[in-house]
């Protein structure tokens, strides 16, 4: 599975976290896009790029950080084909992906500790999307 990821300033510190935890649970194909400092930049930039990689099929999911996980899921949500959705505890990250076949999570760098975003993630990417009459309503977002 391709990963990429992104983060502002408010995010890249969690961002590093989770590169580095993918990578000891076996997810080797993850692409960082930055930013990787406290300088200041604009979330945007980075919730686009990676919501384009994912609908684009460049990338199989998206991983967006930013002080509060809302921006980037704001961003992320513009782009056809991209279901981003801003999880604070792992029952919404399943729901996501079972309901909503979430592709971009988004998390809160300042909102969420460093324990509960690795869970979080852990069991995003665990979850399948339930298909079903789930589908059509995705489908609906897609068009």
């Amino acid at each position: 599975m391709r990963i990429i990821i992104g983060a502002d300033h408010g995010g890249y510190q969690l961002k590093a976290t989770i590169i580095s935890f993918l990578r000891k649970e076996g997810f080797d194909d993850v692409v960082d896009i930055g930013t990787n400092s406290a300088d200041s930049v604009d979330y945007p930039v980075y919730g686009l790029k990676v919501a384009r990689a994912v609908a684009a099929g460049e990338a199989d999911r998206g991983i967006l950080v930013c002080g509060s996980g809302i921006g980037m899921c704001m961003s992320a949500n513009r782009i056809p084909g991209a279901r981003a959705a801003a999880a604070y505890e792992p029952f919404a990250a399943k729901m996501s992906r079972r309901h909503n076949n979430c592709n971009i999570l988004c998390l809160g760098e300042r909102f969420t500790g460093r324990d509960l975003a690795l869970e979080i993630v852990s069991v995003w990417l665990r979850e399948e999307f339930e298909g079903g009459r789930h589908a059509r309503r995705t489908e609906l977002l897609d068009q």
